[in-house]
């Protein structure tokens, strides 16, 4: 019994000529692109062009016969290996183990077809047309039942990769049952050979329908598939520059403002360090001195040696947007040390920082403008004394704080202060220093800034 009618030969033909079309453009991407999914495709066409241009050779032998059994599983194993590559089931880790259980089973099953037709001639006999008949229509139902069930239950109706691949297998399996039931009408009916059906109706014709459709389908599927990752890479590529613009951008603005903080840093210090050297204040500390050397002169060495740390450290500030707080603290001391000595037990202090806060930065001569402003606001007498207290907290702040007496005559400020050092922070993208007073306290925190 043959099944080789002339109209159907011509369809084999064509099938086979239009499926090595596909084959060549798809060895021909896998050759360009290295793309995994190129190399299974091909092989699948290959095996279906295998299978069904052995048809046109007579069964005379055991390679015939093997090739046109074997690459039945081979192509269901290949079939499950592009389905994992076309649809997307990283969060469905028990239905990829269930496609690596169907491949190996496919697999198994190709042991005995190998012996049955490369090693002996069971291959000739009815039992095993009728046994391989019945595996064939198993495994071609389990494949494309399993395929169809993952899209209907698993996956989002808006993944047109998918649909793709969904709408070959559903041509595939609808090609099978419509190749199973002419085959068995017409079989039924005592139709001794199917080479007097006409094409249509030919169950040769139906199968190889369904699989040109699933055939066609899958190429268009990774066609899509190519063109989104090529989209993919353009919009990854236009999000890079992107970034990289907006980086850029962060970069000039972020040098724009650190060169506005060098301009208000030099401004302010030159303000400071003017407010600092003044008639006034050097009158005072050349007083102060003048009666130490005349009364204590081992203390008037070592106020010259303070008031010398105090202007070294003025000059230097300069050189810098921040500083640690421990060169703060050292600076802070050398200027408490000239107050003291200038009115005596009318100042107190407590210094209270923490040593793990001691690498924090911070603008350079906030806590001088800050003590200042204390001694500049308030009374400071030995009966009256003002304290000053200076600590941090966990929170990686720091606190400055002086018990409120003001002075009866009002003192003009100069301007270099709180606002001085708030307009620094804000340059540096930082929180404002909180001003308040609490309980006869007048208190500023300020945040520490985290070294690089």
């Amino acid at each position: 019994m043959t099944l080789l009618s002339p109209g159907y030969q011509q369809w084999l033909l064509l099938f086979i000529g239009a499926a090595a079309v596909l084959l060549a453009a798809n060895l021909l991407q896998w050759v360009v692109r290295r793309d995994r999914i190129y190399l299974l495709y091909s092989l699948y066409v290959f095996l279906w062009i295998t299978s069904f241009g052995l048809e046109l050779v007579a069964p005379a032998d055991n390679i015939v016969a093997f090739g046109r059994t074997v690459p039945f599983y081979l192509f269901s194993i290949i079939y499950l290996e592009l389905a994992v590559e076309f649809i997307d089931l990283s969060d469905h880790p028990r239905l990829v183990r269930w496609y690596r259980i169907m491949q190996y089973t496919w697999f198994i099953c190709t042991l005995p077809e190998i012996y049955f037709n490369l090693f002996s001639d069971l291959w000739r006999t009815d039992w095993h047309e009728a046994q391989l008949n019945v595996i064939r229509t198993i495994v071609m139902a389990a494949t494309n039942f399993t395929i169809l069930y993952t899209f209907v239950k698993h996956l989002k109706r808006t993944d047109v990769l998918a649909r793709f691949f969904f709408a070959g297998t559903l041509a595939l399996w609808v090609g099978e049952i419509l190749s199973t039931i002419s085959l068995h009408m017409h079989l039924g009916n005592g139709i001794p050979a199917l080479d007097q059906l006409p094409l249509l109706i030919h169950p040769g014709f139906l199968m190889q329908a369904g699989i040109f459709l699933d055939l066609a389908l899958v190429s268009l599927g990774i066609s899509y598939r190519q063109q989104r990752q090529a989209m993919r890479q353009v919009i990854a590529e236009q999000e890079l520059i992107r970034e990289r613009e907006q980086h850029l951008r962060r970069q000039l603005e972020a040098d724009l403002i650190l060169e506005q903080l060098k301009q208000q840093h030099t401004e302010a210090q030159m303000k400071a360090l003017q407010s600092q050297v003044n008639p006034h204040f050097l009158f005072n500390a050349l007083n102060t001195l003048s009666s130490l050397i005349d009364e204590t002169p081992s203390q008037a060495i070592d106020y010259v040696d303070e008031l010398s740390s105090v202007y070294r450290y003025l000059l230097r500030a300069g050189d810098g947007e921040l500083t640690t707080l421990s060169q703060e603290m050292g600076f802070i001391q050398s200027y408490f040390h000239l107050l003291r000595t200038r009115y005596g037990n009318g100042v107190h202090t407590d210094l209270l920082t923490m040593d793990t806060h001691k690498e924090a930065l911070l603008p350079p001569l906030t806590l001088q403008l800050l003590v200042e402003n204390a001694v500049k606001h308030n009374v400071v007498l030995p009966h009256q004394p003002l304290t000053i207290r200076i600590r941090t907290t966990p929170e990686r702040q720091l606190v400055i704080e002086n018990n409120i007496q003001r002075r009866k005559v009002r003192v003009e400020s100069n301007g270099v202060g709180l606002s001085n050092i708030a307009f620094k922070y804000k340059l540096l993208n930082q929180s404002s220093p909180h001003i308040e007073e609490v309980d006869g306290w007048f208190r500023v925190t300020l945040p520490l800034l985290q070294p690089v």
